[in-house]
């Protein structure tokens, strides 16, 4: 499951030794010396990384790749599924690891939980790094717009403190078959989605499901920018004043649950962890036409039966109004430094690594592409159909609701994004998640760092 899904540099080793046959004393531009490389001293450096579709046997490929990079490195990894569950206990006894791939969003909210409690290390200097076997800077590879975000950039201060790892332009999934099969043309619009929705209800067919409520962020987040645009996005996830009872607002609470009235009605009771492909395979199935999700579906769903003539159709969310903009909310991964990390030079090592293109080229044979530039041309199949809706159109967005102080009893994302189950089943009226939302987005407000 993505949310998954779902990532280093100066450690004072001279990365280039083996490739340019650099002195043993001599000091690199970034400080680091290949001391411990010819005493024949060992570094270890400690990785922990969630366990997502992309498996584990990807990470052990680079890792294994970045030890012959940067000689005198031992990765010592730990990937798991329930990785929080892991490594909790043993940092709660002060042992951290050196880094972690894990991307806020998650159900515990461990990285949340980082960035509030300011245990973050500072990953600013990764951007002017080398990137270790090569003569750039990681800066130079990643592609513009993803180290200026809110979620790398927490705090508001110019400084990042996590770094974009592997990206997925989110929107609305469907079987392009079904559509060729019944000479339907795929909306542009919001009128459009409801009109289809009749005409599909009316062959037993939901227009609408979703994997579980925490796909609502990439949603909600690319309407918010469609209802209003960039400056109105950026004052709704800062918890503007106001910003709930406004007009753009209303508009995109509208549709919500317009959009929950045409969801398939068994939806809710599969929306976990462990039900949440059911969801998915409703699109397979053609028991509904759309889905919110990202790029790693296609892996999750590999082995699941399908529709004769299923193949994958993708879209960005319809326009408010015919001509308006339509957006793609762009998900990423996040790899971070604890602030208590034994060796924070080699986790930066590490990190600035994985921008190299021989790191990128395993990532995605494995199907997880990173923000890395001139990346999409090198695609092909499916994910040159997923990563080219940018080229045809569709808006990025990109960020999330600002880190705060912890404020006892308050989750935005619980509140904005888990309501939507109780939208459907009826449970609970727009106003009701109005008023819970302008709630927690007080409390917040005043929270702020």
């Amino acid at each position: 499951m993505r949310k998954m899904a779902t990532l280093a540099l100066a450690v004072l080793l001279v990365f280039t030794l083996a490739a340019c046959g650099s002195s043993n004393n001599k000091t690199e531009e970034n400080g680091a010396t290949n001391s411990d490389a010819s005493s024949g001293e060992v570094r270890t450096l400690k990785f922990a990384a969630l366990e997502t579709a992309y498996g584990k046997t990807v990470w052990q490929t680079v890792a294994a790749a970045f030890e012959q990079t940067v000689p005198g490195v031992k990765v010592e990894m730990t990937i798991e599924k329930n990785i929080e569950d892991v490594i909790g206990p043993t940092m709660k006894s002060g042992d951290f690891p050196d880094v972690i791939h894990l991307a806020v969003g998650q159900p515990k909210g461990l990285t949340e939980t980082f960035v509030k409690d300011n245990n973050m290390t500072d990953l600013t200097d990764v951007l002017s790094m080398k990137v270790p076997g090569e003569d750039v800077a990681v800066s130079e590879k990643i592609i513009p717009g993803f180290t200026e975000t809110t979620i790398t950039n927490p705090y508001n201060d110019g400084k990042s403190y996590l770094m974009p790892m592997f990206y997925s332009p989110t929107g609305l999934f469907y079987n392009a078959g079904l559509f060729e099969q019944k000479g339907w043309e795929v909306p542009t619009t919001w009128d459009e989605m409801w009109a289809l929705g009749d005409k599909a209800k009316a062959e037993g067919i939901a227009l609408f499901a979703y994997p579980t409520t925490g796909y609502f962020d990439s949603f909600f987040y690319a309407l918010l920018n469609e209802v209003g645009g960039p400056e109105f996005f950026t004052k709704a996830i800062s918890y503007s004043e106001g910003i709930w009872q406004s007009a753009e607002a209303k508009q995109a609470f509208d549709i919500m649950t317009k959009l929950a009235s045409y969801t398939e009605k068994t939806v809710p009771a599969n929306g976990n962890k462990d039900n949440f492909t059911k969801n998915q395979q409703l699109i397979l199935d053609n028991k509904a036409l759309f889905m919110p999700n990202g790029t790693w579906v296609v892996n999750e769903m590999a082995s699941a039966p399908r529709a004769e003539g299923f193949g994958w159709g993708f879209t960005a969310l319809p326009a408010v109004a015919d001509g308006g903009d339509r957006y793609s909310y762009t998900f990423f991964e996040q790899i971070w430094v604890p602030a208590k990390a034994e060796n924070p030079d080699l986790a930066k090592q590490f990190i600035a690594y994985l921008y190299s293109d021989e790191a990128a080229a395993i990532f995605a044979k494995a199907g997880a592409v990173q923000p890395i530039k001139g990346m999409s041309d090198k695609l092909d199949g499916d994910n040159k159909l997923f990563y080219s809706i940018y080229d045809t159109g569709a808006k990025a967005a990109m960020g999330a609701f600002t880190s705060t102080a912890p404020v006892e009893g308050v989750n935005i994302s619980d509140t904005v994004f888990g309501t939507v189950d109780s939208l459907v089943t009826g449970a609970k009226s727009q106003q009701e998640w109005v008023d819970a939302i302008t709630k927690a987005s007080d409390a917040l407000r005043a929270a702020q760092k």
